[in-house]
């Protein structure tokens, strides 16, 4: 089973990691091919980029779990059939978003908290990236399809395809033609255009199950994939939210440099964020598929894989910023006032990195055995009542260090309230037993 896991965790933690270079890539060349300014519009933009990603991933979490649960029951027909409505749904939702960010993109970075200096920039980076919304969202949740028809390894080179082309493109772009922090944007697009085209062979060409057809919406399908797969949005709302409310705080206690370090912060974290995410997205398929066949022992199994590996990442991340963490932020900037301030910050914020795993597996989990009160009982208090309650506490009576700290303390908070509530291996016996009814 441990082999078993590892064939989905790892392909899908390193097509997570690969992705997130995407947002590195950017702050790479943003941060030393424009300034310090084109870190800060971009980060006020970010809450809203995560929140394109968590649509995504709502619908493909939802969708998969559903379409596992099918395969492990051996109905592959319903499985088909969800997998082709939640494309429409996808193709619907990215257009819708595309429009509004386009049209709105002003007043949108106003409301996300950007200064009058940073307004231009902000504004001109998300209506160019807004423009990619189509390939973006179908690029993330037909990599998360893939992993549901066996194919985590093909879900991994299509994410290395489009971000070897994001590097490119952002590097002759921003280096060689000065087009700007639009053409970041739009370096990102395109890699997620290639990602896409690699990805779609397989269903176009009927490879593995899942294949497209003609299929009409049910709206009572379509429910149950939103509520099934609503608690990832609020997983990525979550850290949406995270980001708005310290840019808030921190616009208010440290001014624009703080958002700077912030940036930074969030160039380096997003990229574990991401693996976790993924080890969380590789498990999925296997707890869902045994869902369906009504073996709760394995599910169990690949629950506590899933935390245990989290874990260990999470560790692992935090010793090497600790060692190398200076460099890796001189990587985004110069300035050595900026590089001091982040190291601090950066290793302090990290701490949150050995218990948010443990959350989004259990999130995850609830997901995949078809209990989504629980997760989003768990979104809800990390982003809406326990983070903005224990920032305000820790920044008034820490300062700084408090704003940083702010993170690790709630997700800790998290951790021992479910474990107070829900009993997972209770949840389990439920589950399988109402799936027998």
């Amino acid at each position: 089973m441990i082999k078993q896991f590892l064939g989905y965790a790892i392909p899908s933690a390193l097509a997570m990691c690969i992705a997130s270079l995407n947002t590195i890539i950017d702050g790479i060349f943003l941060g030393n091919g424009i300034g310090e300014e084109a870190l800060g519009a971009v980060n006020i933009v970010m809450p809203i980029t995560i929140v394109f990603f968590g649509l995504a991933t709502m619908i493909s979490v939802g969708g998969g779990a559903l379409i596992s649960k099918h395969f492990g029951s051996n109905e592959d027909d319903k499985g088909v059939s969800i997998f082709r409505q939640v494309t429409y749904m996808l193709i619907i939702m990215s257009l819708c978003l595309s429009a509004i960010c386009v049209v709105f993109a002003n007043s949108i970075v106003k409301i996300m908290g950007a200064t009058e200096s940073l307004q231009p920039l902000s504004a001109e980076y998300l209506k160019y990236y807004a423009m990619f919304c189509l390939p973006s969202l179908l690029g993330i949740a037909f990599n998360s399809f893939l992993r549901n028809d066996n194919k985590p390894k093909l879900a991994m080179v299509s994410t290395i395809c489009g971000t070897i082309c994001n590097a490119i493109l952002n590097y002759i772009f921003i280096f060689k033609l000065g087009l700007g922090i639009k053409s970041s944007a739009v370096a990102t697009g395109l890699g997620q255009i290639v990602t896409l085209l690699i990805a779609l062979p397989h269903f176009t060409m009927k490879k593995g199950k899942l294949s497209f057809g003609k299929q009409k919406l049910e709206l009572d399908k379509v429910k149950e994939v939103l509520r099934i797969g609503i608690p990832s949005f609020f997983a990525e709302a979550a850290f949406s939210i995270i980001i708005f409310v310290h840019n808030l705080v921190l616009v208010n206690t440290i001014g624009e440099i703080g958002i700077s370090t912030y940036a930074i912060i969030n160039y380096i974290t997003t990229n574990i964020y991401l693996i976790l995410l993924g080890v969380t997205l590789g498990a999925q398929p296997l707890i869902s598929y045994n869902y369906g066949a009504k073996d709760s022992e394995k599910m169990l199994t690949f629950y506590k894989l899933s935390n245990k590996t989290s874990f260990v990442i999470g560790v692992l991340f935090a010793l090497v910023c600790f060692v190398f963490g200076k460099e890796i932020i001189s990587v985004f900037t110069s300035d050595k006032e900026l590089i001091a301030r982040a190291y601090i910050a950066v290793n302090i914020n990290n701490l949150a990195y050995l218990f948010i795993g443990n959350n989004l597996t259990t999130t995850m989990y609830y997901q995949a055995i078809e209990f989504p009160k629980y997760s989003n009982i768990i979104c809800t208090m990390r982003s809406i009542i326990v983070l903005p309650i224990v920032l305000i506490i820790m920044a008034k009576v820490f300062g700084q260090n408090g704003i940083w700290i702010s993170m690790a303390v709630s997700e800790l908070i998290i951790i021992l309230i479910t474990r107070m509530i829900f009993k997972i291996n209770k949840s389990t016996e439920d589950a399988v037993a109402q799936l027998a009814l």
